[in-house]
């Protein structure tokens, strides 16, 4: 017997706020994805790069004096993890050339006019992506390393390698999003990105540990976000996986694996709370 009153009948559930921001940002996200498979070139420079240098820089100090690196390890191991690092790290500040992009050629502006639950899903897309992406390189960096005999870290040293990435490439993403609706053109992003990269290689530990460095260049790297994400994973491939362990030997005192990571989380928390007010004017 049906219901006098149409009303009554059952109605279909609408879906859920959350479940509406995740089908749009999946959405965006394939999107990017697409672009990849169109355009593989992207992705296997991004890996072959580090590859090389891996091999090379491995190759050519591999007859380092004996006593230039901490307990003996060989100068291929001790540059694994500046060229993971350094390969997550690039590949982060490259984060805003898709929206950059996307503003240059105006699907941007067809985005902010589309019906969109949220339009934080554009944002939380290009993060989505470049984490994937980093992930993807890092793991075949590790990989390679594996294969050249450089070691491979642990369990744990395999989870706190994936967090310190993680935490480094949210911070990093934050800053290329922001610089992407803050810069004029795409010319200017990849200027900066270009200025950016080297300097933050070299002032770092990623080739040398600061005792090798001069007093001013130990410095800069004992504050470069770059050796906060290098020693705690050095330490995952010497097999030292507590977080209690000092890892970081700095000109200001010895900070733990806790405390590199703690850094990279406040570094990510705050970069994303910075960059806050100018996602909201630019995606309004």
């Amino acid at each position: 017997m049906t219901s006098a009153n149409p009303s009554l009948e059952a109605q279909p559930a609408e879906p859920s706020a959350l479940a509406e921001i995740s089908q749009e940002t999946l959405a965006l996200t394939k999107r990017l994805f697409v672009q990849l498979q169109r355009r593989p070139s992207t992705l296997v420079a991004g890996v072959l790069q580090p590859l090389i240098w891996l091999v090379l820089f491995g190759a050519l100090f591999a007859k380092a004096p004996e006593g230039l690196l901490p307990e003996g390890m060989s100068y291929g191991r001790f540059l694994g993890a500046g060229v993971i690092v350094f390969t997550a790290f690039s590949g982060a500040l490259n984060a805003g050339l898709p929206v950059m992009f996307d503003r240059e050629f105006g699907f941007l502006n067809r985005l902010l006019v589309a019906p969109l639950r949220s339009r934080s899903s554009i944002v939380l897309a290009s993060v989505l992506f470049i984490t994937v992406m980093s992930l993807v390189q890092s793991l075949a960096i590790m990989a390679t390393a594996a294969l050249l005999g450089y070691g491979w870290p642990g369990g744990g040293g395999l989870v706190l390698v994936l967090v310190t990435l993680l935490l480094l490439v949210f911070a990093v993403t934050a800053l290329s999003l922001g610089l992407a609706f803050a810069l004029p053109g795409h010319i200017e992003l990849i200027a900066v990105i270009f200025v950016a990269n080297l300097p933050l290689l070299f002032a770092s530990t990623a080739l040398a540990p600061i005792s090798f460095m001069p007093t001013w260049l130990g410095w800069l790297a004992a504050l470069n976000p770059l050796t906060f994400a290098i020693e705690p994973i050095r330490a995952a491939y010497a097999g030292q996986f507590s977080l209690s362990a000092v890892v970081l030997d700095a000109p200001y005192g010895q900070l733990t694996a806790a405390s590199c990571l703690g850094v990279l989380a406040a570094l990510a928390v705050g970069l994303f709370l910075l960059i806050r007010p100018l996602l909201d004017r630019k995606l309004t």
